[in-house]
């Protein structure tokens, strides 16, 4: 069992306090067609006519219904990203320099509408529009110290908790680490299901097991609690629902988007695991999408999530998923050591699978040799 001591070295780097005061999204708005209110939520929070919204949209949608239905007022930007690879600290600084560079002050706010990757950068360039340098500088705990821009976050695909969570995760150029702050929070989510209506099967499921092996690492992990286990049990549920019963889309759509909801706030107080520290290692290397390498990895962990690992299995055979192969059949010593450098960089990530002592119950030789089956 954790001890409170441990618990306090964990969720707080003030030594002086007890336990973290966590941020959680204030507001939030659920329900079928409930981006239809987008235009009314914004609206206090315009400051004035030069002081546009900015609307980092995924490229999927460029020429759809929904593009029409984004509420631009004034001058406000719409730019379209894509989300083929994981986002980027260089992106972030990117788009932040864009912003400067075409308004005199700042923006009102910054609107991400998409999945995990623009939810993300959406927070990170909220983020960066006060604070001075670039996005690597932020790569961590607590270094943020101006409050963002107002930011609201519309996911459109379920599973990352990106619309939840207090971090963003980004590739930087010499590791992938999130910017975790109490800053990093949404201010406003708005939780539509009909807008996952267009999400392709595979990436519906490796983004769905996102949050399901999210649940297993979380509830198994030595930094479990009351107010973590009480979030991941009901993910968990929800998406032993979706991806094991057969269940009505609509339905299946609105606990989905429950799940990830839940997911990403049962880790406030917890962490995930091996699966997770492992999938950094392959987006950093091979630019793999986070899902799918949570998939990748999260198939050859019998040893440390049998029960997890069995059920995964049977979600892929029921939804008749078949994962790639011969991803890492050509990599070299040296990439292998990269990857593995990654992944072991995730303290706090290994401290929450298998305890204090991790450090001597996982080596370089475990993690290859799990590699090399991928």
């Amino acid at each position: 069992m954790k001890t409170k001591s441990n618990l306090k070295k964990e969720i707080t780097p003030d030594k002086t306090t007890g336990y973290r005061n966590f941020p959680m999204v204030p507001r939030v708005v659920f329900g079928q067609g409930s981006f239809s209110q987008l235009g009314e939520v914004l609206l206090p929070r315009r400051k004035n006519s030069e002081a546009p919204f900015i609307f980092l949209v995924d490229d999927f949608f460029e020429n759809s219904e929904l593009v029409n239905q984004i509420p631009l007022m004034f001058n406000d930007e719409l730019i379209f990203v894509s989300a083929e690879e994981e986002p980027k600290t260089g992106q972030v600084d990117a788009l932040v320099e864009r912003i400067r560079d075409k308004f005199e002050e700042l923006p009102s706010g910054i609107v991400g509408i998409g999945g995990g990757t623009l939810l993300d950068l959406a927070k990170a360039v909220a983020i960066m529009a006060t604070n001075k340098g670039k996005a690597c500088d932020y790569q961590g705990w607590d270094l943020v110290h101006k409050p963002a821009l107002y930011h609201v976050g519309i996911p459109t695909i379920s599973g990352t908790g990106a619309e939840v969570s207090r971090t963003t995760v980004l590739l930087g150029p010499d590791k992938k680490l999130g910017i975790n702050s109490d800053f990093t929070t949404y201010d406003q989510v708005i939780l539509d299901p009909d807008l996952t209506k267009t999400v392709p099967k595979k990436q519906w499921f490796y983004t769905g097991m996102d949050c399901y092996i999210h649940c297993i690492e979380s509830l198994n992990g030595t930094y479990l609690n009351a107010f973590s286990k009480s979030y991941g049990e009901k993910s968990l549920e929800l998406c032993m629902d979706v991806f094991l019963k057969d269940i009505p889309e609509a339905e299946s759509r609105d606990k989905l988007m429950m799940a990830s909801w839940h997911g990403g706030m049962s880790i406030a107080y917890s962490q995930v695991g091996v699966a997770h520290a492992m999938s950094y290692g392959l987006s950093y290397l091979l630019g793999i999408k986070h899902g799918l390498g949570n998939c990748l990895v999260f198939q050859h962990l019998d040893k440390f999530y049998p029960e997890g690992v069995k059920y995964f299995k049977k979600m892929m055979g029921k939804h008749q998923i078949v994962l790639p192969t011969g991803i890492c059949s050509h990599l070299t010593q040296n990439d292998f050591d990269i990857m593995i450098n990654v992944a072991l960089g995730m303290d706090a990530l290994w401290e929450n699978a298998l305890g204090n002592d991790w450090k001597n119950k996982i080596t370089p030789d475990c993690l290859q040799e799990i590699y090399m089956k991928i």
